[in-house]
């Protein structure tokens, strides 16, 4: 498999929404998030075709990518919060940058080298609305969140200690995501994330008990 190989086919994305389907015959009200989706995305590959030696799932929470799949290394996030907006993505652990120097060059360099771990990027999300969850799954286009290299962070906030740093990402004069570097726990944040400007996968609502 190369670079071009399609990895998110219909029969991959129509396979990942049966087993979280399934998943809400368990858990009516959760969303799988983390390591849990993780899991279910491992056996949507193989359900959906690839078979079990290329499927290679990494130790859980290492900093490196979640998935291997045939040689493409996979980042699997979730947004699952009753917060989560619908045109606009948030991922609250993009990466952890605790370590000194804390200064915009510093982390900016740290966050393109942990995104050069990857070679795509998959999301769940799940909007909260009356009597059902509306699932969005998407691709995050990496070449998108590598425009953070252009970034000048400059701190934001009023918290003591290490300052937290923050700033718009731009792309032709529109702003695409911000990202802020938490002073207090080391991470990345991406926030407000246009998912316009990324490839909608499938999207369906799936009921819950009121």
């Amino acid at each position: 498999m190369n670079s071009e190989t399609e990895l998110f086919t219909e029969q991959f994305c129509l396979t990942a929404r049966s087993l979280i389907e399934r998943h809400h015959t368990i858990y009516p009200w959760l969303p799988p998030q983390g390591i849990f989706f993780e899991a279910l995305v491992q056996q949507a590959f193989r359900q959906s075709g690839w078979p079990e030696a290329q499927v290679v799932a990494t130790t859980p929470n290492s900093p490196q990518h979640d998935l291997l799949i045939g040689d493409q290394r996979l980042s699997i996030k979730t947004e699952t919060g009753k917060g989560t907006k619908v045109s606009l993505i948030s991922i609250t652990k993009l990466c952890t940058t605790e370590r000194e120097p804390w200064d915009s060059d510093t982390l900016v360099r740290r966050t393109m080298e942990h995104l050069s771990r990857y070679d795509r990027m998959l999301i769940l999300r799940a909007i909260w609305r009356h009597g059902l969850i509306h699932y969005q799954l998407l691709e995050v286009p990496l070449p998108l969140l590598r425009l953070i290299v252009n970034l000048v962070a400059t701190p934001v906030g009023n918290r003591s200690g290490r300052q937290s740093l923050g700033g718009d990402v731009n792309d032709q004069n529109e702003t695409v995501f911000h990202i802020h570097f938490d002073g207090a726990d080391g991470k990345c944040q991406v926030r407000n994330l246009l998912v316009s400007r990324c490839r909608m996968l499938l999207e369906w609502d799936q009921p819950i008990p009121a």
